[in-house]
């Protein structure tokens, strides 16, 4: 082979990238040419699949990745605008009678699987120069689909499951320490940048101008690697008694934007960060001392996301709510635009599910005890609408979306999966100081900042602002109904109709 062609897909960084590592040290390789494609169409700075800023975060993890390919390994990345198999076909044409290799990375999601096998199929198998591989774990630490076809396979729905599965894979798998390859080129010999024109070849800076400025979150590998070393390496004490469920869902005091937790999820769902080195971090840390253990420690949380990887995998149907083995079939009432357009904008008249919304259509991202919330609230707890509404709006919004994780927590999260908390555990969305949602209540800034018609209010009411006396909204300058609406449900009679509609179909289910 002469060409290596490697293809970006979840894996936008150049740490720990198998498929770049590869092709340096190959002897069959010549010359590299890296591209990324666009498959969507923007459209008034969103897309189809991607709400503004999900999109101005992806669009921030290319142009890093461009950065780092140039500086740091003399590369160019090529970029393309269309959909993929006529942007391979015409990438590969140029390489007619060359012998060529197009790489990637696993993608585990359907779309994906089912993208690689017909490029395969009708393109690479169509002339014997043109070659294909797969690196197998680019966005996970297992092999997903070798474990998901392996003879003593069962899908995992527990963290004991995870454990007697790492264990097989890793033995001792709390003191492991992955390989992380990282390029030297010192150690390798240079490669030439391979340099083409195609028909779909674009140019970031063309959509610059029809995306967003930044929120909070920038994408990108430098600032996935920054906040790594912020959060974790330099926070020993933190990743030792971290406790997912106990750290505080409001965010940190004094910066409504920042989380309590280490805020790297969005980084890990894009392969910004290899989710290897993270868990080789907290291995090294956890060596100096005591610790949390799974499931709230942070190897626990990433031994989670493993799992529903291999859910993902192989479960059929895993994002649909019919013919689904990990959902029960429950009878979601009608659809009712006028609760699904409350509830998505931040206006249902409850201040904490409110504050989640709007923080999540602000800047892409929502602490976990906070998506707990409003998917309870959305589903068993309140409005009674299917969990695929929601998970559909947070696919587009969420900085941090991923096919395998989004549907894996909104089963768990409405109650219809096997690893599903007790139907019958609903989170109070007007939350008190020993709620476990975590919510801080004591000035409630959280709420003051994300609901600002709000900002004036009493801590005593802000929570249930409808309950306070007339003389309060006043002197607040906010009178619910006017100012912030009602609340569009009372949510404790929809708690208790909620609760009796979701045991009578169990019922039927038996």
């Amino acid at each position: 082979m002469s060409v290596a062609i490697i293809w970006f897909r979840k894996c936008l960084r150049i740490h720990d990238n198998q498929a770049l590592s590869w092709a340096f040290e190959s002897n069959q390789i010549k010359s590299i040419l890296p591209i990324y494609i666009f498959e969507e169409d923007i459209h008034q700075r969103s897309t189809n699949k991607m709400n503004e800023n999900r999109l101005r975060f992806q669009y921030e993890c290319v142009l890093d990745l461009q950065h780092n390919l140039d500086t740091e390994l003399g590369l160019k990345l090529h970029i393309f605008s269309g959909q993929a198999q006529p942007v391979i076909q015409s990438i590969l044409n140029k390489f007619e009678d060359q012998r060529v290799c197009l790489i990637s990375e696993y993608c585990s999601d359907r779309e994906n699987v089912e993208k690689m096998a017909k490029i395969d199929s009708k393109i690479i198998d169509q002339n014997p120069n043109w070659f294909s591989k797969t690196f197998p774990a680019g966005q996970t630490i297992l092999d997903i689909e070798s474990i998901v076809n392996s003879s003593k396979y069962k899908p995992p729905n527990s963290m004991n499951d995870m454990i007697q599965i790492f264990s097989e894979e890793f033995g001792d798998w709390q003191n492991i320490v992955f390989d992380v390859t990282d390029i030297n080129l010192s150690d390798y010999q240079s490669k030439r940048c391979q340099i083409i024109e195609s028909e779909f070849s674009t140019r970031l800076e063309e959509s610059k101008s029809r995306l967003n400025t930044s929120s909070y979150f920038i994408g990108g590998e430098s600032i996935a690697l920054q906040r790594l070393e912020n959060k974790v390496l330099l926070e020993k004490q933190f990743v030792n008694n971290f406790s997912k469920p106990n750290s505080i869902s409001t965010n940190t005091e004094g910066n409504p934007f920042e989380p309590t937790t280490t805020g790297l999820s969005p980084y890990l769902s894009t392969g910004c960060l290899s989710v290897r080195r993270l868990w080789n971090a907290c291995s090294e840390i956890q060596q100096l001392g005591e610790h949390t253990k799974p499931p709230v420690s942070i190897h626990g949380q990433l031994m989670f996301r493993e799992m529903f990887y291999l859910l993902s995998r192989s479960v059929m149907n895993w994002d649909q709510d019919k013919e689904n083995t990990h959902c029960k079939e429950i009878e979601w009432g009608t659809t009712e635009q006028s609760l699904l357009a409350a509830w998505e904008s931040g206006e249902t008249g409850f201040p904490l599910i409110d504050a989640m919304m709007r923080q999540l259509d602000a800047t892409g991202w929502m602490h976990h005890l906070g998506r707990h919330a409003v998917s309870c609230f959305l589903t068993r707890g309140q409005l009674w609408q299917s969990w695929t509404h929601g998970r559909d709006i947070f696919s587009r919004k969420l900085i941090d979306s991923d096919w395998a994780l989004n549907n894996g927590n909104w089963l768990w999260l409405a109650g219809v999966a096997p690893f599903s908390m007790p139907y019958y555990r609903v989170y109070n969305p007007c939350p008190n100081q020993k709620s476990s949602l975590n919510v801080e209540t004591e000035t409630a800034n959280f709420i003051r900042h994300w609901v600002p018609e709000l900002s004036e209010f009493p801590s005593k009411y802000i929570f249930e602002p409808h309950l306070a006396p007339l003389s309060v909204q006043q002197s607040a300058g906010c009178i619910i109904g006017n100012d912030y609406p009602n609340p569009i449900v009372d949510r404790k009679e929809t708690r208790r109709e909620n609760l009796e509609r979701f045991k009578q179909n169990l019922a039927t289910l038996r």
